[in-house]
């Protein structure tokens, strides 16, 4: 796991921290659905002023996060990298990529901000615009500057740091625009400072980082039980196979990110049936798509399996993952959904309960099996159980009316509204 670690994190030569930059973007998202949920939900309940404040509390809670952000990574980085196996020139690339990128963190974390609060506003399409146009920026300039054409000078390793911090301003560039200029619903404008919108705000998107920390924790140990149980090739063939599973957490995303701002928008201008009918069907949708490609994955396993390797033990191990859980995906899809609109509600206590007993079925469950059979097939079917009760467990609650009770939620586990 370390050696591949930091083989993502420094490629041939040391350079580039992928996943450290990509688990940056990940709790910004986070945050950003908490700012989506907090305006829509303010603009159906026709609080203009509030969705405007709201604006300028997403900019300062996204802002900080980055200044922290990056002045922990420029701290602490030589010893991360260090730790993960870096030394001499693979470090000194390392460090020389991650303190240009990191140093403009903030660009993240605002561009997230503004893009948040356009998607509140129901606007789908200029975030993904932005981001297309940044990428498009990005993958020409990386080449041009690490090494160098005409009058522009060769920057190794420093000029993808470099491009990497242009495409993501240009993106926050233009969406800056569009919420300073007036061609969002919601504005920013100067407000005084409220604990009750930074609450708003945070309530939502302080639960949903919990809720990602659960699927990694959930992901990690039970890799520990598969490893204890096969081995190496068989965490091989593991991992190659839940690469199909978080690629359907982008799929649902598609779905997710409208119902955010839809049911918000419901829920904030009273109309909780419809808000409900909105979430269910999104997550009929979602079930449908994910259900499909995990059916199609346990009947061609080989055929997601053999992009990866042709290692024997690590198809085998893979097949026998995706054949197992493989068509109780839709559930996850289902689950993910309604987690997604349930932000858009600002009611996580639910959909955080439903991680941690998935969480509990799936390690624990897994491990048992594993003492009770020594069988990696009982362990898969363990993992598969956790899925099927995570979508399960969000289906009944959201539709038997839980975001509209006082006190549905579990105990310890209810947002604060």
């Amino acid at each position: 796991m370390g050696g591949a670690s930091w083989h993502r994190c420094a490629g041939r030569d040391g350079a580039g921290l992928p996943w450290l930059h990509d688990d940056a973007d990940a709790l910004g998202r986070r945050h950003r659905r908490g700012i989506s949920s907090a305006i829509a939900r303010a603009l159906g309940g026709g609080r203009r002023g509030d969705a405007d404040a709201l604006v300028l509390h997403a900019l300062v809670i996204n802002g900080a996060f980055g200044l922290g952000f990056t002045a922990l990574v420029l701290w602490f980085g030589p010893a991360l990298y260090a730790a993960l196996g870096g030394e001499g020139g693979s470090l000194r690339a390392a460090l020389a990529y991650s303190d240009i990128v990191f140093g403009g963190a903030i660009m993240i974390w605002l561009s997230n901000a503004f893009a948040s609060v356009l998607r509140g506003t129901g606007n789908m399409m200029l975030p993904s615009i932005s981001i297309i146009i940044g990428v498009v920026v990005l993958v020409p300039l990386s080449p041009l500057l690490i090494y160098g054409l005409g009058p522009v000078p060769a920057m190794g390793i420093a000029g993808a740091g470099w491009a990497v911090v242009a495409g993501m301003a240009l993106s926050t560039v233009i969406l800056a625009w569009a919420v300073i200029s007036g061609r969002s619903i919601a504005r920013l404008r100067w407000a005084r400072l409220r604990w009750a919108l930074f609450r708003d705000i945070l309530a939502v998107g302080a639960v949903a980082s919990v809720s990602t920390l659960q699927t990694t924790l959930t992901i990690a140990l039970t890799t520990a039980v598969v490893a204890r149980a096969g081995g190496p090739d068989a965490v091989a063939g593991y991992g190659t196979g839940t690469r199909l599973e978080y690629l359907l957490v982008p799929l649902v995303f598609g779905l997710g990110a409208p119902l955010v701002a839809l049911v918000g928008t419901n829920i904030g201008a009273g109309q909780g049936a419809r808000a409900l009918r909105i979430a269910l069907t999104g997550g009929a949708l979602a079930f449908v798509v994910t259900e499909t490609i995990g059916l199609v994955a346990a009947i061609w396993p080989e055929a997601w399996l053999g992009l990866f390797g042709a290692d024997p033990r690590m198809l085998e191990t893979g097949a026998a993952y995706l054949r197992v859980v493989g068509p109780t995906y839709g559930f996850f899809g289902l689950g993910l959904s309604l987690y997604f609109a349930s932000q858009g509600a600002g009611r996580l206590g639910w959909p955080l309960f439903g991680g941690l007993l998935r969480l509990v079925i799936a390690v624990g469950g897994g491990w048992v099996a594993l003492h009770m059979t020594g069988s990696l097939a009982w362990v898969f079917a363990a993992l598969a159980a956790g899925l099927v009760v995570y979508g399960v467990v969000l289906a009944v609650v959201t539709s038997s009316g839980a975001w509209f009770r006082q006190a549905p939620e579990p105990e310890g586990l209810a947002i604060a509204k």
